[in-house]
């Protein structure tokens, strides 16, 4: 299949759009349905886009009033997998969520699943976690490719922001044809994403008046305009690499995560308009300016870096445009033999490769792959090792 084709995504978990955003901005696409809990994201969203989001927990949409479409996209809450959200996985009432968004994968059937989220997702829970994720997509049909990408590495934006990104299609051509971006130099300097040189509202500097039990000491630390600066409640940490450091949803409300710099008017922290230039969002994304501060620099925090996301759309539409779209169609109920092949811990792939009913059918296609079945602890000793492997598992 050859040209251009408009594809039609819904996003679920938009947070304030950058997902669709770096789909947006190629021809291809057309957001028709957005879903985010958050009313100030929402706000944000619909700024800048011309849609109106459905407001509603994710629980409470029905498959059927979602359109038909195309691609669907899933930054789904983090937290559940995160070091900052103690790791608790699907124990946390946040890791259902998955399943929501799994639920509505099956009921829509779109070509692309694209979902985003913490880089230690695969490791997490010796691995179960992220089988879990896998599995419910294999066993409907979706062929996976993954990987962790650095924004400073793939995006040439100086943030150390490292995201595991899951690309899944149901076409086993277009998940051939499709692969990550390679990485690129980064040359972007801080100064065009931060004003050093230009006053911004006073509210954002540290003074000796307003801060007079830990001035001193950054006053003391905070000595060049060349990197980015943290309070960590109790000492300044310098961000050595010189990029600014993964920006967080509760940076800027006081906690130990506020990127600070030392621009030419005196210490302060960045103001939100360039926690969203950071994370590559235009100039002409629009922030409302009857919203505080605290709101703004969340919804910088839970967003992505938008050249990554558009650099991996542009692959995975080359991938569709260059393939005629075929389907399997597998049956849940039956034993599911899966493949996958993972490059440590950052860089894998996987799919369903059949049902398997009978022990003779699972022997032949083994012994003509030379491949080795796993079990549950076989696995999580893979994920522990985060070396190179190939292998299958029964699902």
């Amino acid at each position: 299949m050859s040209g251009i084709k408009q594809r039609r995504i819904a996003s679920l978990f938009a947070g304030v759009g950058g997902i669709d955003l770096g789909f947006n901005d190629l021809a291809e696409y057309e957001v028709v349905y957005a879903n985010e809990f958050d009313k100030n994201a929402r706000k944000t969203y619909e700024l800048n886009f011309n849609l109106e989001v459905d407001e509603r927990d994710i629980r409470d949409v029905k498959e059927s009033e979602i359109p038909d479409i195309d691609v669907l996209l899933a930054g789904f809450p983090c937290q559940a997998f995160s070091v900052a959200g103690y790791r608790k996985g699907f124990e946390d009432e946040r890791g259902d969520l998955f399943f929501e968004t799994l639920r509505i994968i099956i009921a829509k059937q779109p070509e692309v699943v694209f979902l985003e989220n913490v880089k230690n997702m695969v490791t997490h829970d010796e691995g179960n976690t992220f089988k879990v994720i896998r599995q419910g997509l294999e066993q409907n049909g979706y062929y996976l490719k993954w990987a962790v990408l650095n924004a400073k590495d793939y995006a040439n934006v100086p943030q150390n922001r490292e995201r595991i990104y899951i690309v899944a299609f149901r076409s086993k051509e277009a998940f051939e044809q499709f692969y990550f971006p390679d990485p690129v130099p980064l040359t972007a300097q801080l100064n065009q994403f931060i004003s050093f040189k230009d006053p911004v509202n006073e509210k954002y500097y540290y003074t000796a008046e307003k801060n007079p039990s830990f001035y001193d000491e950054l006053e003391t630390k905070i000595r060049s305009q060349k990197t980015i600066y943290q309070w960590r409640r109790k000492y300044v940490r310098e961000n050595m690499s010189g990029v600014v450091p993964t920006l967080t949803a509760n940076m800027g409300t006081g906690g130990h995560n506020v990127p600070l710099i030392l621009s030419d008017q005196g210490i302060r922290k960045l103001t939100p308009r360039e926690t969203f230039n950071i994370q590559g969002f235009p100039k002409s994304f629009m922030l409302p300016t009857d919203m505080a501060d605290g709101p703004l620099y969340k919804q910088a925090g839970n967003s992505v870096v938008v050249p990554v996301i558009r650099t991996i759309a542009k692959r995975i539409t080359e991938a569709l445009n260059n393939t005629i779209k075929n389907e399997r169609v597998l049956d849940p109920n039956k034993s599911i033999l899966t493949f996958t092949r993972m490059f440590g811990s950052n860089i894998g792939e996987s799919y369903a490769v059949s049902n398997c009913d009978t022990e003779e059918k699972l022997e032949v296609l083994l012994k003509k792959s030379m491949r080795p079945l796993l079990n549950e602890e076989q696995y999580k000793r893979v994920i522990r090792e985060r070396e190179w492997n190939e292998f299958y598992m029964l699902n």
